[in-house]
């Protein structure tokens, strides 16, 4: 969020110093539910302008952008000028909700429609279909949100100020439970802070074992499945308050012994005490047995396993690469829903494996170095119904299958990402914050990026940097003798060589 606020605060201190400041167009790119549309409404708010919200998912027709002709039979404007109707202002706060999910048809392209919109030299002349006349757009901040930037048309991200929106590590999202979503949950279902208590250690237990994502919309779920089943253990103690007689001593100490789990069939019988502390065993009866268990360990257990880092919309993810091999004819095969790129990535690695076979002491079962000789090799990534696509798996590759050869464990602890050349070279690739993050929420302690993206490491948060080891590696050789215990030795070129003397 840092370059976000400052982008925000240096349109407002230019603006003080300039009244007739042009609107910029700005484009928050982020997984969904990490706040886009919340800080567009926030900036409204501290502008002290009106704002108006406009979702562009699915649109199709360019005439809800330009709007129709008045010869049409129901025509109307478009929603750009509609907006400036409902608020009643000529400069006001427009956010273009869902740009990147625009939608293309016979009727038009809507996203070459915005062209004109979204271009701060052509929207002061802008001419809806309906109105027929010139509109001045200037003095409009339009503040578009996407969650990639691979679906835009590259004519039109050209017009806007993209401002990257990552996902949010546990710690903040601690903050965020209780300074936001606890109290609007508790608001909403007629709660208050006397009836129940959620400590820091019960919100990290529902952020690790029940929700894995880089927004807060599921944990704001969860936090709504909470507050309702409190919310009728309340009601039921209420009822049972106003029927029955004032209890004494006696029962007061009946109700002590009774209430001791939250959703006991006891606890009808007697108010519940308040307030209702929610812990480890509360968290199971209300939402089930954990979705999420730390099982990277047990995953590790036997070559031929090693575990990468993936970008997708939706945050960072950490992916599981595995291998087997069997007595066959040299094929290589490959599941998972892998794209054109992996594939490549794939047949690169054991490229690279065959013509260093020799150096690491890398042998098939037969005990020839030439791996593919009279044996098969089968590469899977799991979670098969996911498309996957990209160059970043290539180290991730190599050290599966070299652990495959070798006989030899991967560390338990360690994620990588990076390209990777026939020459054996590591390249750099993108999403390195995000793929931190989801390092960091699996409970890994190492990582081995490209030594091309040290400089990403700045944009990482200081709590996550302290708790990961990050190790940047130019060569698959360092790779190699980082991502197991004790090394991976290489024999030196002079001892192959066989003297003639």
């Amino acid at each position: 969020m840092e370059k976000l606020k400052k982008r925000v605060l240096e349109y407002l201190a230019v603006r003080q110093l300039k009244n007739n400041l042009k609107g910029p167009i700005l484009c928050f790119v982020g997984p969904p539910g990490v706040g886009k549309t919340s800080v567009g409404r926030s900036i409204a708010k501290t502008l002290g302008r009106e704002f108006h919200r406009i979702a562009l998912g699915g649109v199709c027709d360019q005439s809800d952008i330009r709007g129709h002709r008045r010869t049409y039979v129901g025509s109307m404007p478009g929603r750009i000028i509609n907006g400036l109707k409902v608020v009643g202002v000529a400069n006001p706060v427009f956010l273009l909700d869902e740009v990147d999910k625009l939608g293309k048809s016979l009727q038009g392209d809507p996203a070459a429609a915005l062209l004109e919109v979204l271009d701060p030299e052509q929207n002061h002349g802008f001419t809806d279909h309906y109105l027929n006349v010139a509109f001045d757009l200037s003095q409009v901040l339009f503040i578009a949100t996407a969650n990639t930037t691979a679906t835009i048309p590259p004519a039109l991200l050209d017009r806007m100020e993209v401002l990257q929106v990552p996902g949010y590590t546990q710690e903040e999202k601690i903050e965020i439970a209780h300074r936001h979503l606890i109290p609007k949950q508790l608001e909403q279902h007629g709660l208050t802070p006397q009836q129940i208590h959620i400590p820091q250690e019960a919100t990290s237990d529902i952020i690790s074992r029940y929700t894995r994502e880089a927004g807060v919309r599921a944990l704001e779920r969860k936090f709504g499945a909470i507050c309702r089943a409190v919310a009728v253990k309340v009601a039921e103690g209420n009822k049972v308050t106003k029927t029955d007689p004032p209890p004494g001593p006696e029962a007061a100490g009946r109700r002590e012994k009774v209430l001791e789990s939250l959703n006991s069939p006891a606890d009808l019988s007697l108010p519940p005490e308040m307030p209702i502390v929610m812990d480890r065993h509360a968290l199971k009866d209300i939402l089930g047995p954990p979705i999420f268990e730390m099982q990277v360990s047990e995953r590790l257990s036997q070559p031929g396993v090693a575990i990468g880092l993936a970008w997708t919309p939706m945050g960072g993810e950490i992916m599981f690469v595995e291998a087997s091999r069997m007595e066959g004819e040299g094929q290589l095969t490959l599941t998972g829903q892998l794209g054109d790129v992996m594939k490549e990535s794939a047949h690169l690695a054991i490229s690279w494996l065959r013509s260093n076979a020799k150096t690491y002491h890398l042998t098939n079962a037969s005990g020839s170095f030439d791996l593919l000789d009279n044996t098969d090799i089968h590469l899977h990534f799991p979670a098969g119904a996911v498309t996957k696509d990209g160059p970043s798996a290539g180290v991730t590759i190599v050290t599966c299958l070299a652990s495959l050869f070798s006989g030899r464990l991967v560390r338990s602890d360690l994620a990588m990402t990076g390209e990777i050349t026939l020459r054996g070279l590591v390249l750099p690739v993108g999403g390195i914050k995000d793929k931190a993050l989801a390092a960091h929420r699996a409970g890994l302690k190492r990582i081995i990026i490209p030594k091309r993206n040290e400089k990403d490491l700045e944009e990482i948060p200081a709590t996550v940097r302290a708790d990961l080891d990050f190790v940047m590696a130019g060569c698959l050789d360092e790779v190699l003798n980082a991502a197991f215990d004790g090394g991976f030795p290489a024999t030196s070129r002079h001892d192959l060589l066989n003297s003639k003397l």
